[in-house]
């Protein structure tokens, strides 16, 4: 079996994962980064993206990740995100409503105001949050319950 460490995916709201993995790739700000059993301490920013973490038996589990930060310390790395979904949990129907509702925004202003920054990043959240369910089994019937 390789060598594992411990991995927490956190948002504000809750804990989306917690258990040992072999490895993971992350949405670094600066580009995707990766991290194995014994990974040199390390804090840096999370952008919109896939992250990716293989357990030690070799299954990979994907989430959408939309900003945060992550640390590496003591074999423990703790992904902290502004938001993050689990791939298999993505309600796709709820991804795409978000998406129409930033490009009609977006289409509503002007290019550099604040409004068509933010509409610009919600967006990126939605296309990010419907590739990773799309590619990787998150393709939920909606929830009638949810908003």
């Amino acid at each position: 079996m390789p060598a594992s460490f411990q991995l927490d995916v956190v948002t504000p709201d809750r804990t989306i994962f917690s258990g040992e993995v072999a490895s993971l790739v992350a949405p670094g700000t600066e580009g995707y980064l990766g991290v194995l059993a014994d990974h040199a301490p390390l804090l840096t920013g999370l952008a919109i993206g896939e992250a990716r973490a293989t357990t030690p038996d070799g299954q990979d589990i994907y989430f959408a990740v939309a900003g945060g930060f992550l640390e590496v310390a003591d074999n423990r790395a703790t992904l902290l995100a502004d938001a993050a979904e689990r791939a298999d949990q993505i309600d796709v129907a709820r991804a795409e409503v978000a998406r129409q509702r930033a490009e009609e925004a977006r289409a509503a202003s002007a290019h550099g105001e604040p409004q068509f920054v933010a509409a610009e990043a919600a967006l990126h959240r939605a296309l990010n949050r419907l590739q990773v369910a799309r590619e990787h089994g998150g393709a939920r019937e909606p929830n009638p319950r949810a908003s």
